[in-house]
């Protein structure tokens, strides 16, 4: 049986405009005036987002609409990592095409991630003025267009300038990705969206040098082919599938508040707004703007261009969410792209295709995190652990989950560098494979869901600071981890990257838990918020 929303009524004086509350936003200002608005609860905790009865709402778009533009914003997001791993099994062959060392090969993943950390600062104010379609298509179509460069590059410096491009062009699957997402779905429903979002990057990030390795069996240049066939497929779904989604909700909350409190959760979607009001409100939005929106998106107060770069410097400042972000990317995380880039050396006696096979034990565990042990159970968690503390959301509830997460990918990294020096069965390295991206994958959903619970109404800055730093990492990696394994080999590099992050995540992440909650209130609130509550003009 469905659970039934509460509707409570509530003023919102100016001084809480800006409030972040774990049970959701308070709304109501508007235009300088206090106004009354229903706030919708489901288990006795207020949603956010507050939907409205406004059938242009994209929270009141059926399950079928919001799953097939979840699943192009995943396509997109895919491909962010994809790009950089693909050419992997062809390193041999780059080498040979441009007379470059293993050295200058291993930049080449590095680059894109470059693209891939600039991209949010840039595109993130664009696509709350702008909307985030056309933002999503221009993206596209960067990266299309470098893709083929790359594929036709003449010298290694045009190579390494197109593959820039590529992760620049395809950098908004990141902040303007997970804008949309949050645009789509509530917060309940966050850890899980959250989790197939990230299940994208990371599996675009493993099955990369799988495909690229039976590709490179027709040479390496159809690698950046395919690459360019599949950014065009995306394009096309772009142009015909993806409405707009950046949505006045503060606007629309005074004008068209949510009506039927007898609606459950399960039933939200079956409910037939009320046309009527709908027309009567004369402001444009989401599937009503023209078809390629070049004009600001009326109803809410954009920011100016240059604010994603001020407000990441400013989130430094958020100890929260600058912590756990720091912490997650460079004491576990980027040693993902150790193993990456030095699968083709580790395993040297295979072919590439073989060596493309090698992957299988990340992506097993990748797959199983998600499906087992990621989004939909950090759900869960926060549910039952809300539940007990009196209904009262707490991000750091989710931050339970890290200490198995940080655990298990210190274990595969340790068994993965001991079995390639001990040329153990290869069999071994999949179960660290599996181990290794089982722990990733829970890491990478539950710090994306736990800072943006931290602050929902700034999610978008909160995630382009993620975006950043993630691949600043990612862009770092390739520089230090040849030289390491040349002078310590696998065992030692690998093992002490196991260490490091069993003995620094889990440390740093309970201090965190601990004094989560007091950091977050020394901090402040932010002194924005997304343009989509922000409605005064």
């Amino acid at each position: 049986m469905a659970e039934s929303f509460n509707e409570k009524q509530m003023t919102t004086p100016e001084s809480e405009k800006n409030i972040n509350d774990t049970k959701g936003p308070v709304f109501g200002q508007d235009d300088g005036a206090d106004v009354e608005v229903a706030v919708l609860e489901r288990d006795g905790m207020r949603l956010h987002p507050q939907p409205t009865s406004d059938p242009l709402d994209p929270l009141n778009w059926t399950s079928a609409r919001k799953h097939s533009i979840l699943a192009i914003v995943m396509s997109l997001y895919f491909m962010f990592t994809y790009i950089t791993t693909t050419t992997v099994p062809s390193f041999p062959e780059i080498q040979a095409q441009y007379n470059a060392s293993l050295g200058q090969v291993n930049w080449t993943v590095a680059i894109p991630a470059l693209g891939l950390a600039f991209g949010p600062l840039f595109w993130s104010s664009l696509a709350d003025r702008y909307g985030r379609r056309v933002i999503f298509i221009i993206g596209t179509i960067i990266a299309f267009a470098a893709t083929i460069g790359a594929a036709k590059a003449p010298s290694f410096d045009s190579y390494m300038a197109a593959r820039f491009f590529q992760g620049f062009g395809v950098s908004p699957a990141a902040t303007v990705g997970l804008a949309i997402i949050n645009d789509l779905f509530y917060e309940y429903e966050r850890g899980q969206k959250i989790g197939l979002w990230v299940l994208a990057i990371d599996m675009g990030l493993l099955v990369g040098p799988l495909i690229g390795g039976f590709i490179d069996l027709v040479d390496h240049y159809w690698i950046n082919w395919l690459t360019a066939i599949l950014f065009a497929a995306i394009l096309v779904a772009e142009i015909a599938f993806l409405p707009e989604t950046l949505y006045p909700r503060n606007y629309m909350l005074v004008r068209m508040p949510y009506t039927d409190s007898s609606v459950g959760v399960a039933d939200l979607e079956k409910v037939a707004p009320r046309p009527r009001d709908a027309a009567e409100v004369d402001l444009p939005r989401t599937k009503k703007l023209p078809f390629i929106n070049v004009r600001g998106v009326p109803g809410m107060r954009h920011p100016k261009p240059w604010d994603s770069l001020l407000r990441f410097v400013q989130i430094w400042k958020f100890a929260a969410v600058s912590f756990s972000v720091c912490i997650y990317s460079v004491v576990w995380y980027w040693w993902i792209m150790s193993v990456i880039t030095f699968i083709p050396s580790a395993y040297v006696q295979y072919s590439p295709q073989i060596q493309g096979l090698l992957f299988l034990g990340l992506i097993l565990g990748t797959l199983f995190s998600e499906i087992f042990c990621s989004g939909r159970l950090s759900d869960w968690l926060m549910v039952k652990m809300a539940k007990r503390n009196g209904g009262q959301r707490m991000p750091e509830m989710r931050l339970w989950l890290v200490y198995p997460a940080a655990t298990i990918s210190a274990i595969g990294l340790i068994i993965w560098g001991i079995s390639i020096d001990q040329q153990y069965h290869w069999i071994v390295g999949q179960i660290a494979f599996f181990l290794l991206a089982a722990g990733i994958q829970m890491g990478n959903t539950i710090i994306a869901a736990y800072i943006v619970d931290c602050y929902p109404l700034q999610s978008m800055a909160v995630i382009t600071f993620y975006a950043v730093i993630l691949n600043l990492s990612a862009f770092i990696n390739p520089f230090f981890i040849a030289p390491w394994v040349t002078a310590s080999g696998y065992t030692w590099t690998f093992a002490a990257q196991g260490i490091i992050t069993f003995v620094v995540s889990l440390p740093a992440f309970a201090v965190l838990q601990r004094f989560g909650p007091t950091l977050r209130a020394k901090s402040g609130q932010p002194g924005w918020v997304n343009p989509e509550y922000d409605s005064i003009i």
